[in-house]
């Protein structure tokens, strides 16, 4: 088929690897970083607000929050995420991603912070003002994530796109260790310097009064590296694809890239001719969007659903593992700082070993195998792994075989990082036109987030016991953890046939892939 790109953006995709391919990898990670600190950091922290706000002195066991705020904390979140992934999404095709960019960075910042400096010192204010931030941080991170994948797809190379995006992801890994690095360090100062007795030997003194500093300085901490990158998110040109094929001003595309690229580019004469062309200009709800791409954004749409109801659905087994091997002792035998430290440890050792791993073989590998491989592989050993785990549940509770369980949950999770979980982010920011890019990779990653709020909470109630004097408190019995698995391995069956409707990128122009190189034949 005959083509005709831009001789701006051809250049981009020829392009040499350069400095700022890598500068705009840590401006638009930066994001993630934060992204993944928060939900990180507020699981260490869960424990000691239960022990600091819902102290019952009768209590055997230290206070912990009550379902329905648990599920507020972090749900809040993941609401804020969805609605700004769809907002900030549609807003990045309207006005451009760079005068967007600066907004979402400023709010998760300012929420960081506001959310560490929640009101009060009763449980009722601390967690609604927390709940409040945590909304509206959730809602800045939304934006980043149509926003960064978008940035990164526009400026990178069409040879090196997929590991530059799938880099960008990956700083949710290193989120993750700042996290628990963060809350080990802290944890360890305060529980050095204001020693405490355990619960079980005098229950209102484990829990100090400088307890309420710690949870509020790891909250607190993650905005700092993203408030460092503000300067160069407002620095970085308006990406080439936007101007030109959106903006329609050829001449600025030309000249911001070659300050970028550090070449002299010449403007094309009939460039504003092709920029007329009538099949650039199709909306998101026409016929002819859904001929083209209806079926690739199902696909985008569903299997980033499928996944996160099976990847967000982690902490249903995650404290059992963690109590059977010995990581983290009963709540009685522990301080409430010296908790945070036991609980951070573990988590970290589990995101060092299996989570971060994930994350850097898809950057390795994905310009190897390709997308559509990566996500087929992922959600099948995730099928495979979480079928092991279920069927012979019972083998796994035993004492004598917790390594092994540990085992295949590290597994598991490693295959949805080296898998879908990276290549449902990256595909979506490659696939749509320009002018509807970070639109549908909102749309995509909104629906995803639904499938998050489905998996934490949905199966939250799902995996409790099915006899109803055997369930938490607060919650109604459920099909039982060992069903609960067995379906989230349908899930993610499931989500490795819908796999099949999403193209492949791998060594195409974003042009060629969207369409618009059809234009000016």
């Amino acid at each position: 088929m005959p083509e005709k790109q831009l001789g701006v953006l051809k250049a981009l995709d020829v392009a040499r690897t350069q400095l700022y391919h890598f500068t705009a990898i840590l401006i638009a990670g930066m994001g993630f970083f934060t992204d993944a600190y928060d939900l990180f950091c507020v699981s260490l922290v869960t424990k000691l607000l239960g022990r600091i706000y819902y102290f019952n002195p009768l209590s055997d066991k230290p206070g912990s929050l009550p379902p329905h705020v648990a599920g507020a904390v972090n749900g809040a979140a993941l609401c804020g995420t969805l609605a700004g992934q769809l907002f900030f999404g549609w807003l990045g095709d309207k006005l451009g991603r760079k005068r967007v960019y600066g907004i979402t960075l400023i709010m998760m910042v300012l929420c960081s912070i506001a959310s560490g400096l929640s009101f009060g010192n009763k449980a009722k204010g601390v967690m609604t003002t927390l709940c409040f931030f945590r909304f509206w941080l959730g809602f800045g991170i939304g934006g980043d994530y149509p926003l960064s994948a978008t940035i990164m797809s526009e400026y990178a190379n069409k040879k090196t796109r997929g590991a530059f995006i799938a880099a960008v992801f990956a700083m949710q890994g290193i989120g993750i260790l700042a996290g628990g690095f963060v809350a080990l360090a802290v944890s360890s100062i305060f529980d050095r310097n204001f020693p405490a007795p355990i619960y079980a030997v005098d229950r209102a003194l484990s829990t100090p009064p400088q307890a309420d500093y710690v949870w509020r300085i790891i909250v607190m901490f993650g905005a700092l590296p993203a408030a460092l990158t503000y300067y160069w998110r407002m620095k970085m040109p308006e990406t080439a694809r936007y101007t030109a094929l959106v903006a329609k001003n050829i001449k600025q595309a030309t000249q911001d890239m070659s300050k970028v690229l550090q070449i002299q580019l010449e403007v094309e004469e009939r460039a504003a001719d092709i920029m007329k062309d009538a099949r650039l200009n199709y909306g998101l709800f026409s016929k002819e969007f859904a001929k083209r791409h209806g079926l690739p954004l199902l696909g985008c749409t569903s299997t980033w659903f499928l996944l996160d109801i099976a990847f967000y659905s982690q902490n249903l087994f995650q404290k059992d593992i963690f109590s059977g091997i010995g990581w983290i002792p009963k709540g009685s035998s522990m301080n409430a700082i010296h908790e945070v430290f036991k609980i951070a440890r573990a988590q970290t050792l589990i995101a060092l070993c299996s989570t971060v791993p994930g994350y850097w073989f898809t950057v390795v590998f994905i310009e190897i195998m390709g997308r559509v491989a990566i996500q087929l592989m992922g959600f099948f050993m995730m099928t495979v792994f979480m079928f092991a785990i279920a069927f012979p549940y019972d083998h796994w509770t035993k004492p004598e075989n917790h390594l092994g369980f540990v085992v295949m949950y590290s597994l598991t999770f490693f295959f949805a990082n080296f898998g879908p979980n990276a290549t449902t982010f990256i595909i979506p920011a490659e696939i749509f036109p320009a002018r509807l890019r970070s639109t549908c990779h909102g749309i995509s990653a909104a629906t995803g987030k639904a499938g998050a709020i489905v998996g934490a909470f949905g199966f939250l109630y799902a995996a409790q016991p099915q006899d109803r004097a055997k369930t938490d408190a607060g919650y109604p019995p459920g099909i039982g953890i060992k069903n609960s698995l067995i379906t989230l391995g349908v899930i993610n069956f499931v989500g490795m046939l819908f796999t099949f409707l999403v193209p492949e990128p791998k060594g195409k122009s974003l042009e060629e892939l969207s369409g618009e190189t059809e234009v000016g034949k």
